[in-house]
C-alpha cells in the first residue's frame, strides 16, 4: 500500500512538473523579440563558467536567469550593441569567472573592439574581483570598484597534486607507460613532485601567460610593463591601494557609478540585461546575410559514447559528434564550416573516429578550425585535416602523445583481507589485471600499441601540416604549447578568435570579405523537454543532482585506470 501511495504521489509530482514546463515552453515559443528602448545601457554580467556549447534551456524564468552565456553569445551581444542605435553604452560586471586564458583573450578583444569601433562608453564595475575579472575590465574606458573592497590580484601560480605517497600508504601501485617524454598525465600517481620535463613546460607557459597579463594591463591602464610588474608584486590591493596605484579610476558604489554614466550620457540610464538583449535578432540590425556558415562546437573530453544516444552536454562523444559532422556535410545550404574546439583530449580510438569524419567533412565543405581554451592531445588530433587552424595566444595546444595506465591493487587487497585466484587462457589475458604489476613481456606488448599510436598521431600531424615526420616529432613528445608558441613552430596557422575564423572561412568559401553571413550553431540548443524525452545518461542526471556530474568528470580517469590509452593533456591550469 505504501509503495502504491508513493508511486501515485511521484506520478502526480512528475505530471505537475511536465505541465509547468510545457506551459512556460509555450509562453517562450510565443515570445516576441525584445524591444529595446532608445538610450539603453547593456549590462553584461559575466559569472562563473562561460561555455562554448549552449547549455540546456529551461523555460522556467528562475532557471533562465541562471543559464550562462556562451563565448559566441558574448561575441554576438557586443557585435549587436556596437551597431544598435538604441544601445548608448555597455556596463561590464564580471564576477567569479571560471574560464581559461583563451576565452579571456576572446572576450577582452570583443570588449575592446566594441569600445574602439562604436565609440560608445564601456564602464567596468568590479565586486571583489580577481585576476580574470580585472583582465577583462582593462578593456573598459573606466574601471570602478566599491570604496571598501579587495582587488585580489597578486600574480600567477600553478599547483600540481601528486598522490604517490597516499597510494603507497594504502598499498596501490600504478603502472604507467607513455609515448613522449613530456606526456606526464600518469606522474600524479608515480611521483611526488614535478619532473624536469614538466617544470620546463610549465615554466614556459607561466612566463608567457604572465607576460600577456602584464602587457595587457599596461596597455589598458596606459602604463609601462615594468611599472605593472612592480605593482603586481604588491598585490592583493585594498580599494584605496588599487586607486592609488592607478589600477582603477574611481571608488564608487554601483548606484554612484550609474549616476556618473548618466552624466556622461546626458540622459537617464535605461538598463537592459544581457539575457534580455540576447533576444534581439542579429538580422534586425543588418548583421546577417543569406550565406550560412556552420559553427560546430566540440566542447569537453573525448569519449566513444553511446551509438544510440543523443550526445552529452558536457563532452564530445564520437558516435554523436560524427553524426553531427555528417549532417553538416550533407546540408547544401551550408557554405562553410568553423569547428570550434575546446577539449583537452580523451580516448585515442574515439579521437581517431572523429579525425576521420573531420577529414571527410573537409572534402565536402570549406573548413576552418578555431581553438578555444584548449585543443590539446585528442583535441589537436581531431583538428588534423590540413585546414587553417586559428588559436589564441593563450590556447593550450599540441601535447602530441599517448599515455597508458593500470593500477595494481594487490597491496590494498592484502590490507583489506581480500584474495584473488585467477584462471586464464591466452598469454596476455591478465594484461589489465588489477592484482599484479605489468610483466616485462606485458610491458613490451603495451609499448607496441602505445608506440604505434604515437607514430600514427605524429604522422597525421606531419601530413596535415605538410611537413616531414622528423620535423614534427621533436615538437611532439607529449609537450603542451601555448597558441603563440605553437604558431612559431608551425602547429597552428593564425592567432585570433571567432572574427579571424570567419574571415578565413569566407576566403576559403569564396565569399567576399564584406559579405554578411549567418552563423548556424551545431549542435542546436536543447530544451528541458528534449532532455526529458531523451535516453537517460550521467550527464542528464547531473542536471538533477550535481554530485552525479562529479562522477562524469571521473570518466577519463576510470577508463584510463582500467587499462586504456588516452591522448589527453596532462594538466589543467587555474589562475589565482
Amino acid at each position: 500500500m505504501l509503495k502504491f501511495i508513493l508511486g501515485l504521489l511521484t506520478g502526480v509530482v512528475v505530471t505537475f512538473l511536465i505541465v509547468v514546463i510545457a506551459f512556460f515552453s509555450l509562453v517562450k515559443f510565443r515570445e516576441r523579440p525584445a524591444v529595446i528602448a532608445d538610450g539603453s545601457t547593456l549590462v553584461l554580467r559575466l559569472d562563473g563558467e562561460i561555455p562554448e556549447r549552449a547549455p540546456i534551456e529551461y523555460p522556467i524564468p528562475f532557471f533562465q536567469r541562471k543559464t550562462p552565456l556562451t563565448v559566441e553569445g558574448v561575441w554576438s551581444l557586443l557585435r549587436k550593441a556596437a551597431v544598435d542605435p538604441h544601445i548608448k553604452s555597455v556596463v561590464l560586471e564580471p564576477r567569479g569567472i571560471q574560464v581559461g586564458w583563451g576565452k579571456l583573450q576572446e572576450i577582452r578583444a570583443d570588449l575592446e573592439q566594441f569600445r574602439v569601433k562604436s565609440g560608445k562608453p564601456l564602464y567596468a564595475y568590479l565586486k571583489s574581483p580577481g585576476t580574470r575579472e580585472y583582465y577583462l575590465a582593462t578593456a573598459a574606458s573606466r574601471i570602478y570598484i566599491p570604496p571598501t573592497d579587495l582587488l585580489n590580484m597578486k600574480g600567477m601560480r600553478f599547483e600540481l597534486m601528486y598522490f604517490k605517497r597516499t597510494l603507497d600508504k594504502v598499498g596501490v601501485q600504478v603502472d604507467v607507460e607513455h609515448a613522449g617524454k613530456y606526456k606526464d598525465y600518469g606522474d600524479m600517481f608515480t611521483r611526488t613532485s614535478m619532473s624536469p620535463e614538466t617544470k620546463e613546460v610549465l615554466d614556459s607557459v607561466i612566463d608567457d601567460l604572465y607576460a600577456d597579463l602584464v602587457n595587457t594591463i599596461a596597455k589598458g591602464r596606459k602604463k609601462s610593463p615594468e611599472e605593472i610588474r612592480a605593482t603586481m608584486d604588491e598585490g592583493p590591493f585594498l580599494s584605496t591601494q588599487a586607486l592609488s596605484k592607478g589600477l582603477v579610476d574611481e571608488l564608487r558604489f554601483e548606484d554612484e557609478m550609474f549616476g556618473e554614466l548618466k552624466a556622461a550620457l546626458h540622459a537617464d540610464v535605461k538598463k537592459v540585461s544581457d539575457k534580455e538583449y540576447a533576444r534581439v535578432e542579429s538580422s534586425s540590425l543588418g548583421l546577417t546575410g543569406p550565406q550560412r556558415i556552420a559553427f560546430v562546437t566540440a566542447d569537453g573530453e573525448i569519449t566513444q559514447g553511446d551509438p544510440e544516444g543523443s550526445g552529452s552536454d558536457s563532452g564530445i562523444e564520437s558516435e554523436h559528434f560524427d553524426r553531427l559532422l555528417r549532417a553538416v556535410g550533407s546540408d547544401s545550404s551550408i557554405k562553410g564550416v568553423i569547428v570550434r574546439i575546446d577539449s583537452p583530449g580523451g580516448e585515442v580510438f574515439a579521437s581517431d573516429a572523429i579525425w576521420r569524419e573531420m577529414n571527410l567533412l573537409s572534402k565536402k565543405k570549406p573548413v576552418v578550425i578555431s581553438m578555444s581554451d584548449a585543443a590539446a592531445s585528442g583535441g589537436y588530433y581531431m583538428a588534423m585535416t590540413g585546414d587553417p587552424i586559428v588559436a589564441y595566444p593563450g590556447t593550450l595546444t599540441g601535447s602530441i602523445g599517448v599515455v597508458y595506465g593500470k593500477p595494481n591493487l594487490h597491496g590494498l587487497y592484502d590490507k583489506l583481507g581480500v584474495d584473488k585466484d585467477t584462471l586464464k587462457r591466452g598469454r596476455f589475458a591478465d594484461l589489465d589485471s588489477d592484482y599484479q604489476p605489468l610483466s616485462d613481456e606485458g610491458r613490451t606488448k603495451l609499448r607496441e600499441g602505445i608506440d604505434e599510436n604515437y607514430r600514427a598521431f605524429v604522422s597525421k600531424v606531419a601530413t596535415a601540416r605538410k611537413r616531414k615526420f622528423d620535423d614534427v616529432e621533436p615538437l611532439a613528445q607529449g609537450r603542451v604549447w601555448l597558441g603563440d608558441q605553437a604558431k612559431d613552430r608551425g602547429l597552428v596557422d593564425q592567432l585570433g578568435g571567432i572574427d579571424k575564423a570567419i574571415e578565413l572561412v569566407k576566403h576559403k568559401a569564396g565569399i567576399a570579405a564584406d559579405t554578411k553571413i549567418t552563423l548556424v550553431g551545431y549542435p542546436p540548443k536543447r530544451s528541458i523537454l528534449d532532455v526529458m524525452f531523451s535516453p537517460p545518461s550521467v550527464d542528464v542526471l547531473s542536471q538533477v543532482d550535481p554530485r552525479v556530474g562529479d562522477i562524469a568528470k571521473k570518466v577519463r580517469l576510470r577508463a584510463w585506470m582500467k587499462g586504456g590509452m588516452l591522448s589527453l593533456v596532462p594538466f589543467t591550469l587555474e589562475v589565482r
